[in-house]
């Protein structure tokens, strides 16, 4: 299945169904008057978060969706159906933006979750409604009112609890292959990954999504590469693993490039949690190791004994980084369920 994370659609509500005209003639009845049901309510345009979708592809093929008009009214006082509404179902994690894609409509954050995004237009009245006592036989009726029309913009962001970062050929793809049983594609060349991957790690019985998003190079957040496209997708996270390859010359350069380049997108990436990870640390001796570790702490400002260094090609390292992993992401949920029930506790 292909990814593909934003689309353009149109959507309209249904008209309403027209009010009818109608008297009452019955054997028996010497006065019979107007009977004419109003006209039923067009359906809404709806859009609905559901389980087990990871992609916008489905909006690549149909980019229209229409409710339908409702039902005229009847005789003997029938009301006419309301028009089937159209439902717009969408992964978790997608946003629904205005037409200039600037104002956030809806967040769709919990599976199940439902937004009427166009409400069908109501039904007109029929003659009945006009009856008065000095007109009781009125011809008059309603048409039915109009339903809404407008363009939105779906963006998807990926939910995840950590998410990875680096320049191409970091390694980033190849350590999600192997703490999960994501089979991302990997190769010897830049930008293998073009879409961003998921995967879901287990310790114990615990697990967490992992989100490898494309690389990102010098000028990503101006729109260079493919990384500017996808930083959204790491928003949500709450713990960034940013990969250094250590057999760089200047790794100090890979370090602040990924850095600059976060601060410059915004939406406050650069101050989430972050590990630093030295990977391809087999390629070196260990003398070589350490002075690239001392090189890195030194420029990130932060302890030598805080960097990871792995290799997840031959699984070196991989255990202790997945424990500390899961340790912060524990702590963070920790955090998350004691701040809603608080929210829960002293709300009015």
């Amino acid at each position: 299945m292909k990814f593909l994370d934003q689309a353009k659609v149109y959507v309209r509500s249904g008209d309403g169904g027209a009010g009818a005209v109608s008297m009452r003639r019955e054997k028996y009845i010497e006065f019979g008057g107007p009977d004419g049901g109003d006209g039923g309510r067009g359906g809404d345009v709806i859009i609905e978060c559901v389980d087990g979708l990871n992609t916008l592809i489905d909006f690549r093929y149909q980019q229209h969706f229409k409710a339908k008009t409702g039902n005229h009214g009847m005789g003997e006082n029938r009301t006419g159906a309301r028009g089937k509404p159209a439902t717009l179902r969408v992964p978790l994690g997608t946003q629904i933006l205005g037409e200039d894609k600037e104002v956030l409509i809806a967040d769709m954050t919990e599976v199940g979750q439902k937004l009427v995004l166009a409400q069908g237009g109501d039904g007109g009245r029929g003659n009945a409604r006009f009856k008065t006592s000095t007109n009781q036989a009125p011809r008059k009726h309603e048409p039915g009112w109009p339903g809404e029309e407008r363009w939105v913009w779906l963006r998807l962001k990926l939910i995840a609890d950590a998410g990875l970062v680096g320049l191409p050929n970091a390694g980033k793809s190849t350590l999600l292959s192997v703490v999960s049983r994501a089979n991302p594609k990997i190769a010897d060349y830049p930008f293998t990954t073009i879409h961003p991957n998921l995967g879901v790690m287990s310790l114990g019985h615990d697990t967490l999504v992992l989100a490898d998003i494309p690389g990102l190079i010098e000028g990503a957040s101006e729109g260079v590469g493919l990384g500017t496209r996808f930083l959204g997708h790491i928003e949500r996270c709450g713990l960034l693993l940013h990969m250094i390859d250590v057999t760089e010359e200047d790794i100090t350069t890979s370090y602040h490039t990924i850095i600059e380049e976060l601060h410059a997108y915004g939406a406050d990436l650069e101050d989430k949690t972050m590990l630093l990870v030295l990977n391809k640390c087999d390629a070196l001796l260990d003398e070589e190791v350490e002075e690239k570790k001392a090189e890195l702490a030194q420029a990130a400002g932060v302890d030598a004994g805080e960097i990871f260094t792995i290799s997840a090609v031959a699984r070196q390292g991989v255990k202790e980084l997945t424990a500390r992993i899961f340790s912060i992401i524990e702590d963070e949920r920790a955090r998350d369920q004691e701040e809603s029930a608080e929210k829960v506790e002293f709300s009015p």
